[in-house]
């Protein structure tokens, strides 16, 4: 008899037909699209042996123990967990589901059998009591008719003998069944679960279908032509869902979602067969949106978990057009790896690499990872914030302990602590990779899997003192039209009628400081190191600073002379009479020293004057100016004056070594021990026999402020004042 008829009118399809993994089923099977839709069909009309004893071996494990002295309904031994074994996705989909609804009803189903007396019964031993209760759900969910058999299945002893057994008290339990629903008062045994999960139930059959587009095989344009040519009507939000309706995604630009009415029909279309459109929760999206924002070049990406193969192929198609590679950690087996080359390749994707290790056994300094920027880690959490168990289950690799810590409404403490021990320990791991950010996902609705280990992570400063620190950055959407769902950097979606419930973190490394100068900053910055031809403009209030750097202690210098000084105003010319000092000149020397030098050999450069400032007690000595007048001298301080300045806005000063040029006599050799390399000028004019470049004689007039720049000179160079005073008394 049709199993899947009255499974159909009952509220069981609220688990049956949700969120996404129908699309996955058979998806690595290349015969075609026609396959899968029989299988889909095919699978409500039969439930082979092997569906039954797996779902028995997850109810085994999951089921509510009670206290011996309680317990009326003995079951056998679950020390060991056991081996599954599932002939496709759909039967692993159908096994986890009857283990459920028999957890669900187990109170129920074991009053039934005590009840009708069918139990206790000598020839069911307590190693089949598992099976005896999943089998039990099951007939009277076809409304006790008897199962359709083909002949191609191969038969299981244990199940046809428990089948047996429950069909020749069939009508034993009917009435138990009927007695039980009078007693408490329900309409059906729908009314018997509580409210929380009924609830939930609900919640989750009403959820909108998301699905994201793979343009691998198809693009955004393409597929709502062929919506339209099928008669959709693209609608504002999902709160406009009228049937044959859909809407854009307000996050993700190649996202869907549909009407839940329109799941098997959607399912059966060429878009689902072909992979052009793939059904998956949300979160993940949301995810893999996240790490895609945060890469502006063609790094490449480590997906910490292998998780949902959907979450990877996402990953995939969104770097479609650049040479990023996706990495897959934790394939573990070369079958696990070939499984998934196959799903792989159907969808399209090209650029996944699989990796046998767990993320946290590969080094940091993996050379196969030394291109990664991105890190996606959703690790394994308690999932109470997905919307259908049995989907967070089979898509993410979950718990099925999950089923009964969602009847439980929480998740015990010691699961709690070790999940967030274990996340906390990957995402450790994770942030000693040299990479950019890294993208933290989960499905829980406990801080303790989310704030609280994104905070000790920070705080642990596990990165080193080698790596820049990272710190949280807020979600990288384009829009988020509920600004609720963003605070304190932390994304986050709360379990509803219209999505599930996710956190979302996203922490970056710490940026340089010269990354957040300004656009001016970095132009002032280029033209202080020449890389522009003129520096930036100065401001207002530098125009009115004057430069006044002041010597430290009791302002004697090495020879026993307090220095001199020069003050430096940006429109008047210092003169000999009033001599404030400011910066000492001997830096500006320096940096024009150097400047020099970088000069190519015979380098002059014209109508130029270079001086000395006033008051540094070095000779003064000009380029091409053998015959310039007075207001030329001027000019040169002017010039001089100007050009400390720019040079002040160029260069930070720093600690300098003083080093003055060679004071050379015109008549002679230079001295034994005078330096005979470059000095801080180019030097023009007279040349000595050793055709090394002289400085030009020092003018015969009297001039007081002369005489005192080289008096200076003659304390700081004995020889070069021994040099000046002969040429004066000439």
């Amino acid at each position: 008899m049709p199993r899947s008829k009255s499974k159909s009118v009952s509220f069981h399809e609220d688990v049956t037909n949700d969120t996404f993994h129908l699309s996955e089923t058979k998806i690595s099977d290349v015969k075609g699209s026609a396959e899968k839709r029989t299988m889909t069909l095919i699978g409500k009309n039969v439930c082979h042996d092997s569906v039954y004893i797996n779902a028995a071996k997850i109810f085994q494990g999951i089921r509510n123990k009670k206290p011996k002295d309680k317990m009326l309904v003995r079951y056998g031994d679950d020390s060991v967990s056991p081996a599954l074994t599932f002939e496709d996705e759909y039967s692993q989909r159908v096994s986890y589901e009857l283990a459920f609804n028999a957890l669900k009803y187990q109170e129920f189903l074991e009053e039934i059998l005590l009840d009708s007396c069918v139990y206790p019964c000598q020839s069911i031993p307590d190693e089949l009591t598992s099976l005896l209760v999943v089998m039990l759900y099951d007939l009277q969910d076809r409304k006790f008719e008897a199962r359709e058999i083909f002949d191609e299945e191969e038969p299981v002893a244990e199940v046809r003998k428990i089948e047996h057994f429950l069909y020749s008290f069939r009508i034993k339990l009917a009435a138990a069944l009927a007695r039980y629903r009078i007693k408490h008062d329900a309409l059906s045994i729908e009314y018997i679960l509580p409210e929380t999960i009924r609830k939930q139930e609900q919640r989750a059959s009403a959820l909108p279908l998301c699905v994201w587009i793979n343009t691998f095989k198809t693009s955004l344009q393409d597929v709502v032509r062929d919506l339209k040519n099928k008669g959709f009507t693209e609608v504002e939000s999902v709160s406009d869902f009228n049937r044959y309706t859909y809407c854009m995604d307000q996050h993700c630009h190649d996202v869907l979602f549909f009407p839940s009415s329109l799941k098997e029909e959607l399912l059966n279309s060429d878009l689902f067969a072909d992979c052009k459109l793939l059904l998956q929760d949300k979160s993940r999206s949301l995810a893999v949106h996240s790490v895609q924002a945060l890469l502006n070049t063609d790094g490449d990406i480590i997906v910490a978990h292998v998780g949902s193969h959907l979450t990877i192929a996402h990953m995939s198609a969104l770097r479609n057009h650049s040479m990023s590679r996706v990495f897959v950690c934790g394939v573990k087996s070369s079958a696990k790896a070939d499984e998934l080359r196959n799903l792989f390749n159907h969808m399209g994707c090209e650029n996944i690499q699989l990796l046998y290790e767990d993320f946290t056994e590969i080094r940091p300094t993996d050379p196969r990872l030394q291109n990664a920027k991105v890190i996606l880690l959703i690790p394994q959490c308690s999932g109470l914030g997905f919307s259908n168990p049995i989907d967070f289950i089979l898509s993410e690799h979950g718990d099925a302990g999950l089923l009964r810590d969602l009847l439980q409404g929480s998740v015990s403490k010691d699961k709690l602590c070790r999940l967030a021990e274990r996340q906390l320990t990957e995402l450790m791991h994770a942030m000693k990779f040299k990479v950019q950010a890294i993208v933290y996902c989960t499905s829980s609705v406990y801080p303790e899997e989310n704030e609280l280990v994104v905070k000790k992570a920070l705080e642990s400063g596990v990165e080193g003192h080698k790596l820049k620190r990272f710190r949280l950055i807020p979600p990288v959407f384009p829009t988020c039209c509920n600004p609720e769902s963003c605070t304190d950097f932390f994304f986050r979606t709360e379990l509803s009628e219209i999505s599930s419930g996710c956190f979302l973190a996203i922490i970056a490394r710490e940026k340089d400081s010269s990354e957040n100068v300004s656009v001016q900053d970095i132009l002032a910055r280029a033209a202080s190191k020449g890389l522009l031809g003129t520096t930036a403009e100065e401001t207002k209030d530098d125009e009115k600073k004057q430069w006044k750097v002041t010597e430290h202690g009791n302002g004697v210098t090495a020879s026993g002379t307090k220095p001199r000084r020069a003050e430096f105003h940006h429109h008047k010319v210092p003169s000999p009479s009033n001599i404030n000092t400011a910066v000492s000149v001997s830096k500006a020397v320096t940096k024009l020293r150097k400047k020099n030098i970088s000069q190519p050999v015979g380098y002059v450069q014209p109508k130029k004057p270079v001086s000395p400032a006033a008051g540094t007690g070095l000779p003064r000595v000009l380029k091409h100016t053998a015959h310039l007048p007075s207001i030329g001298k001027v000019h040169g301080r002017q010039m001089l004056a100007r050009k400390a300045r720019a040079e002040r806005k160029k260069v930070v000063l720093k600690p300098v070594e003083i080093v003055f040029p060679p004071v050379i006599s015109p008549y002679g050799r230079p001295q034994a021990g005078m330096p005979t390399s470059s000095s801080y000028f180019d030097w023009t004019g007279a040349r000595s026999v050793s055709d090394r470049a002289l400085p030009r004689p020092l003018p015969k007039s009297g001039q007081t402020n002369h005489a005192k720049e080289s008096a200076v000179a003659a304390r700081v160079l004995k020889l070069s004042s021994r040099f000046t005073e002969k040429h004066q008394s000439v």
